[in-house]
């Protein structure tokens, strides 16, 4: 039973979201808003849906382009919609997708709007080139005072040495606090909780069956919708390796440590992609003619020390989401989990089902409990589909809601580790 049994109950009618890519490949020529522009047009093409109806557009993003932040405004003016509709752009790192739906969601239900699109883009391929801040410096006066002469301009070049200290930076995707990349943080999770190499080339191969085994029996037709680039069109997700195998994941070398146990087969890929999904209010649902396919019953936002284990955040998300949706993690019936690394999933997974842990970060005196591994990722996860980060929470919103209302089943729950030691929780029900 809902939580929340009104007309103001928010109800996701459905998603839509571009094939995911590696970075750098396919849709290395389309940047995040005109990734955004692509899922969200598919999505108002696939309903159907009258620009007219639409109040609001809650987008996120990691990788913002310096120029134009808002990037759901963008897609809004770039769509040609209304230019009433206002926009705006949230970022949570990994879990951004999420919260800009239960942003949307939080919105309907407090009476704000009726008809919302959320989502997430990135486009990993386009993400800019910082320069350091000494070269700003060295520059910027000299270039934005208008009265440079020649003379003043060489004098400024004289000043760029040694060249290397004024060179742009290769991006790393660190810990401000730490220092640390997220692969090296996972390495030591993976050590920390004892979580073998093994254990993570097999979670990963599964990832990669289960996703090939979506696309060849057609369980993504209905999300995925085909995107045109200057090269041609892109239809299915690119980076699902049907034909990987234990012996080829083997075979790979640890990234981030010499002796370490992840690799580029059992880790996330950068990747390029969008997700959107269409939110209304139940009530203004029904009478556009619409079906629901699920609800929010729940969701929580942690955070833990980044230098602590900085991917754990579910592990705390998680029992807060199920108490707030009064549930046990027995009640419910399919779980998401995102795959940064497998070695995050495995550690979160093993923290859920310990009573030491329970005790000692939890404050309560039982395990949250042991997932099945038949109720997990049931269609692959971003190890094998791929993750542009904002889009992810989307992606897995959009295949839970379908989940639930092409099956029997009830409840779904979603699991999100994000940068800055963040976590994010949801519950999910059938409507």
């Amino acid at each position: 039973m809902s939580l929340l049994e009104d007309k103001r109950r928010a109800v996701i009618v459905g998603g839509a979201r571009t094939p995911f890519a590696k970075a750098f490949s396919e849709l290395m020529e389309l940047d995040t808003i005109a990734l955004g522009v692509a899922a969200s047009s598919a999505l108002l093409r696939k309903y159907d849906l009258a620009p007219k109806e639409i109040d609001a557009v809650v987008w996120s993003g990691v990788v913002l382009p310096p120029l134009s932040v808002n990037i759901g405004r963008e897609i809004v003016l770039d769509l040609g919609l209304p230019t009433s509709i206002e926009a705006h752009t949230v970022t949570r790192a990994c879990a951004s997708g999420l919260q800009a739906i239960t942003t949307a969601v939080s919105a309907i239900e407090r009476g704000d709007a009726d008809v919302i699109i959320a989502g997430g883009s990135d486009s990993t391929s386009n993400a800019p080139i910082a320069f350091p801040s000494k070269l700003t410096r060295t520059l910027a006066p000299v270039a934005l005072s208008g009265k440079a002469t020649p003379q003043d301009v060489l004098g400024v070049l004289a000043q760029l040495t040694p060249l290397s200290e004024f060179l742009p930076r290769q991006p790393r995707v660190a810990e401000r606090t730490t220092g640390e990349v997220m692969g090296e943080s996972a390495e030591r999770m993976a050590q920390r909780n004892e979580i073998s190499r093994q254990a993570q080339d097999d979670f990963a191969l599964r990832s990669h069956k289960r996703a090939a085994r979506a696309i060849a029996t057609g369980r993504f037709d209905d999300e995925v919708s085909k995107v045109e680039t200057p090269k041609g069109y892109v239809h299915v997700d690119t980076l699902v390796r049907a034909d990987t195998s234990i012996d080829k994941l083997g075979k790979l070398k640890p990234v981030f440590a010499k002796h370490g146990t992840i690799t580029a087969g059992n880790a996330s890929p950068l990747t390029d992609g969008a997700a959107a999904v269409l939110i209304m209010s139940e009530g203004k649902a029904r009478a556009l003619g619409y079906k629901p396919l699920a609800a929010f019953r729940s969701w929580a936002y942690n955070a833990v020390d980044p230098a602590d284990q900085l991917l754990m955040g579910p592990a705390l998300a998680v029992p807060n989401a199920l108490a707030k949706a009064k549930l046990e993690l027995s009640n419910i019936d399919v779980i998401d989990m995102h795959e940064a690394f497998a070695a995050q999933v495995l550690s979160v997974l093993k923290m859920l089902g310990s009573q030491a842990f329970a005790r000692e970060r939890l404050g309560r005196s039982t395990a949250v409990g042991e997932v099945d591994p038949d109720k997990l990722n049931l269609f692959g996860g971003s190890i094998a589909i791929g993750h542009p980060f904002a889009a992810t929470g989307a992606r897995m919103v959009t295949t839970m809601a379908n989940e639930l209302a092409r099956s029997d089943k009830q409840t779904a729950l979603l699991g999100i580790c994000a940068a800055g030691g963040l976590g994010a929780a949801a519950v999910l029900e059938r409507v």
